[in-house]
Protein backbone atom coordinates (compact mmCIF):
# COMPACT_ATOMS: atom_id res chain seq x y z
CA UNK A 1 0.00 0.00 0.00
CA UNK A 2 1.34 3.41 -0.44
CA UNK A 3 0.11 6.44 0.21
CA UNK A 4 -0.45 9.38 -1.81
CA UNK A 5 -0.62 13.37 -1.45
CA UNK A 6 0.96 13.14 1.92
CA UNK A 7 2.76 16.70 3.52
CA UNK A 8 2.90 15.87 6.98
CA UNK A 9 3.82 12.54 9.30
CA UNK A 10 2.75 12.60 13.14
CA UNK A 11 4.14 10.57 15.24
CA UNK A 12 3.39 9.38 18.84
CA UNK A 13 6.50 9.76 20.79
CA UNK A 14 6.31 6.35 23.83
CA UNK A 15 5.86 2.80 21.99
CA UNK A 16 6.79 4.09 18.63
CA UNK A 17 10.11 6.41 18.33
CA UNK A 18 11.16 5.19 21.64
CA UNK A 19 11.34 2.33 24.32
CA UNK A 20 11.05 4.77 27.48
CA UNK A 21 9.49 1.69 29.34
CA UNK A 22 12.61 1.17 31.72
CA UNK A 23 12.58 4.86 32.97
CA UNK A 24 8.73 4.96 33.25
CA UNK A 25 9.12 1.49 35.52
CA UNK A 26 12.32 3.29 37.37
CA UNK A 27 10.04 6.21 38.08
CA UNK A 28 7.02 4.37 39.23
CA UNK A 29 8.59 1.94 41.16
CA UNK A 30 10.33 4.62 43.14
CA UNK A 31 7.18 6.60 43.57
CA UNK A 32 5.95 3.55 45.16
CA UNK A 33 8.85 2.47 47.52
CA UNK A 34 8.41 6.18 48.63
CA UNK A 35 4.88 5.82 49.56
CA UNK A 36 5.42 2.39 51.19
CA UNK A 37 3.78 0.67 48.20
CA UNK A 38 4.93 -2.96 46.63
CA UNK A 39 6.91 -2.39 43.46
CA UNK A 40 6.12 -4.01 39.62
CA UNK A 41 7.86 -5.70 36.69
CA UNK A 42 8.87 -3.88 34.14
CA UNK A 43 6.65 -6.29 31.65
CA UNK A 44 3.79 -5.51 34.28
CA UNK A 45 4.44 -1.45 33.95
CA UNK A 46 4.60 -1.67 30.49
CA UNK A 47 1.30 -2.63 29.86
CA UNK A 48 -0.05 0.84 31.74
CA UNK A 49 1.84 3.13 29.34
CA UNK A 50 0.50 5.34 26.77
CA UNK A 51 -1.95 7.70 28.33
CA UNK A 52 -0.41 9.72 29.97
CA UNK A 53 1.64 10.31 33.64
CA UNK A 54 -1.98 10.54 35.01
CA UNK A 55 -3.11 7.38 34.62
CA UNK A 56 0.33 6.03 34.62
CA UNK A 57 0.22 6.94 38.17
CA UNK A 58 -3.32 5.86 38.47
CA UNK A 59 -2.71 2.15 37.28
CA UNK A 60 0.14 1.94 39.34
CA UNK A 61 -1.68 2.72 42.58
CA UNK A 62 -4.28 0.61 41.38
CA UNK A 63 -1.87 -2.44 40.55
CA UNK A 64 -3.63 -3.09 36.97
CA UNK A 65 -4.69 -1.30 33.92
CA UNK A 66 -7.72 -1.04 35.23
CA UNK A 67 -8.32 1.97 37.54
CA UNK A 68 -9.57 1.56 41.04
CA UNK A 69 -12.55 3.65 41.91
CA UNK A 70 -11.71 4.28 45.32
CA UNK A 71 -8.31 5.89 44.84
CA UNK A 72 -7.53 8.63 47.46
CA UNK A 73 -7.22 12.15 45.93
CA UNK A 74 -4.39 12.98 48.15
CA UNK A 75 -2.80 10.09 48.00
CA UNK A 76 -2.89 10.53 44.46
CA UNK A 77 -1.53 14.18 43.94
CA UNK A 78 1.35 12.96 46.53
CA UNK A 79 2.34 10.08 43.93
CA UNK A 80 2.15 12.18 41.21
CA UNK A 81 4.62 14.67 42.62
CA UNK A 82 6.93 11.93 43.14
CA UNK A 83 6.61 10.32 40.09
CA UNK A 84 6.99 13.53 38.06
CA UNK A 85 10.07 14.81 39.96
CA UNK A 86 12.01 11.58 39.97
CA UNK A 87 11.37 11.07 35.89
CA UNK A 88 12.03 14.33 35.33
CA UNK A 89 15.60 13.91 36.53
CA UNK A 90 15.87 10.25 34.54
CA UNK A 91 14.24 10.98 31.41
CA UNK A 92 16.61 9.15 29.53
CA UNK A 93 19.08 6.77 31.69
CA UNK A 94 17.68 3.43 29.59
CA UNK A 95 15.86 5.22 26.92
CA UNK A 96 16.39 4.20 23.49
CA UNK A 97 14.78 4.53 20.23
CA UNK A 98 13.55 1.38 18.54
CA UNK A 99 15.38 -0.14 15.39
CA UNK A 100 15.80 1.68 12.00
CA UNK A 101 13.47 4.69 13.73
CA UNK A 102 17.17 6.99 13.00
CA UNK A 103 17.52 6.17 9.72
CA UNK A 104 13.94 6.56 8.68
CA UNK A 105 13.48 9.47 10.54
CA UNK A 106 15.87 11.00 8.21
CA UNK A 107 14.84 9.42 5.09
CA UNK A 108 11.44 10.72 5.68
CA UNK A 109 12.48 14.13 6.34
CA UNK A 110 15.25 14.09 3.23
CA UNK A 111 12.20 13.13 1.23
CA UNK A 112 10.08 16.29 2.15
CA UNK A 113 7.95 15.60 4.82
CA UNK A 114 7.30 17.75 7.61
CA UNK A 115 7.75 15.69 11.10
CA UNK A 116 5.74 16.56 13.92
CA UNK A 117 5.34 14.21 17.42
CA UNK A 118 1.75 14.07 19.17
CA UNK A 119 2.21 12.37 22.62
CA UNK A 120 -0.02 12.32 25.97
CA UNK A 121 3.28 12.25 27.49
CA UNK A 122 3.78 15.95 29.46
CA UNK A 123 4.91 18.50 27.08
CA UNK A 124 8.00 19.35 29.31
CA UNK A 125 9.50 16.16 29.61
CA UNK A 126 9.77 15.61 25.19
CA UNK A 127 12.11 17.90 24.17
CA UNK A 128 15.25 16.54 27.11
CA UNK A 129 14.46 13.11 25.63
CA UNK A 130 14.16 14.30 21.73
CA UNK A 131 17.59 16.12 22.99
CA UNK A 132 19.38 13.33 24.72
CA UNK A 133 18.74 10.72 21.85
CA UNK A 134 19.67 13.45 18.91
CA UNK A 135 16.35 13.72 17.55
CA UNK A 136 15.11 17.13 18.12
CA UNK A 137 16.29 18.12 14.30
CA UNK A 138 13.67 16.07 12.67
CA UNK A 139 10.46 17.54 13.84
CA UNK A 140 8.69 20.64 13.34
CA UNK A 141 7.64 21.13 16.86
CA UNK A 142 5.96 18.61 19.89
CA UNK A 143 2.42 18.86 21.70
CA UNK A 144 1.75 16.65 24.45
CA UNK A 145 -0.79 15.62 26.63
CA UNK A 146 -1.23 18.67 28.91
CA UNK A 147 -0.38 20.97 25.69
CA UNK A 148 -4.18 21.41 24.47
CA UNK A 149 -7.35 20.78 26.51
CA UNK A 150 -7.49 17.01 25.11
CA UNK A 151 -5.55 14.58 23.84
CA UNK A 152 -5.29 11.58 21.82
CA UNK A 153 -7.68 9.52 21.44
CA UNK A 154 -9.48 12.83 20.97
CA UNK A 155 -8.71 14.50 17.52
CA UNK A 156 -8.06 17.74 18.44
CA UNK A 157 -3.75 17.65 18.84
CA UNK A 158 -4.32 16.18 15.64
CA UNK A 159 -6.66 19.20 14.10
CA UNK A 160 -4.24 21.75 15.62
CA UNK A 161 -1.47 19.92 13.42
CA UNK A 162 -3.46 20.53 10.36
CA UNK A 163 -4.09 24.38 11.01
CA UNK A 164 -1.22 25.00 12.28
CA UNK A 165 0.82 23.56 9.41
CA UNK A 166 -1.87 24.53 6.85
CA UNK A 167 -2.68 21.12 5.77
CA UNK A 168 -5.71 19.11 5.94
CA UNK A 169 -6.43 15.59 7.50
CA UNK A 170 -5.75 13.65 4.53
CA UNK A 171 -2.41 15.36 3.70
CA UNK A 172 -0.91 13.43 7.07
CA UNK A 173 -0.14 10.62 8.39
CA UNK A 174 -0.57 9.56 11.96
CA UNK A 175 2.15 6.86 12.85
CA UNK A 176 1.11 5.06 16.58
CA UNK A 177 1.51 1.95 18.37
CA UNK A 178 -1.63 2.59 20.53
CA UNK A 179 -5.82 2.72 20.02
CA UNK A 180 -5.40 5.69 21.14
CA UNK A 181 -3.34 6.95 17.71
CA UNK A 182 -5.53 5.09 15.32
CA UNK A 183 -8.17 6.20 16.61
CA UNK A 184 -7.94 10.07 16.77
CA UNK A 185 -6.54 9.72 13.32
CA UNK A 186 -10.26 7.79 12.44
CA UNK A 187 -11.69 10.54 14.34
CA UNK A 188 -10.21 13.46 11.85
CA UNK A 189 -10.26 11.62 8.54
CA UNK A 190 -6.72 10.52 8.66
CA UNK A 191 -4.89 7.87 7.04
CA UNK A 192 -2.92 5.72 10.10
CA UNK A 193 -0.26 3.38 10.27
CA UNK A 194 0.47 1.09 13.27
CA UNK A 195 3.29 -0.30 14.75
CA UNK A 196 3.13 -3.58 17.10
CA UNK A 197 5.93 -3.31 18.85
CA UNK A 198 4.84 -0.73 21.35
CA UNK A 199 2.45 -0.27 24.27
CA UNK A 200 -1.21 -1.06 23.11
CA UNK A 201 -2.54 -2.80 26.27
CA UNK A 202 -1.68 -6.49 25.86
CA UNK A 203 -4.19 -5.97 22.38
CA UNK A 204 -3.15 -6.09 18.89
CA UNK A 205 -2.80 -3.15 16.99
CA UNK A 206 -4.13 -4.44 14.13
CA UNK A 207 -7.93 -5.34 15.96
CA UNK A 208 -7.87 -1.35 15.52
CA UNK A 209 -8.03 -1.29 12.22
CA UNK A 210 -5.25 1.37 11.19
CA UNK A 211 -5.12 1.58 7.11
CA UNK A 212 -1.73 -0.24 7.60
CA UNK A 213 0.52 -1.66 10.28
CA UNK A 214 4.06 -3.40 10.39
CA UNK A 215 6.55 -4.76 12.71
CA UNK A 216 9.27 -2.76 11.86
CA UNK A 217 10.00 0.92 11.37
CA UNK A 218 11.74 0.86 8.65
CA UNK A 219 8.29 -0.13 6.49
CA UNK A 220 7.31 3.09 7.08
CA UNK A 221 9.98 4.69 4.82
CA UNK A 222 8.97 1.79 2.03
CA UNK A 223 5.71 3.40 1.53
CA UNK A 224 5.70 6.62 2.11
CA UNK A 225 9.19 6.97 0.05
Amino acid sequence: MKFLNKQVIIFDLDGTLIDSSPDLALAVNHMLTTIGRETFSLDEIHHWVGNGAETLVKRALSGSAQIASNIDEKVFKNALDIFLNFYANNLAVATVTYPNVVTTLAKLKAHGYKLVIVTNKPFDFVAPILKALKLEAYFEFHLGGDSLQERKPHPAPLLYVCEKLGVTPRECVMVGDSKNDILAAQACDMQSIGVSYGYNYGEPISSHNPDVYFDDFEKIGEVLC
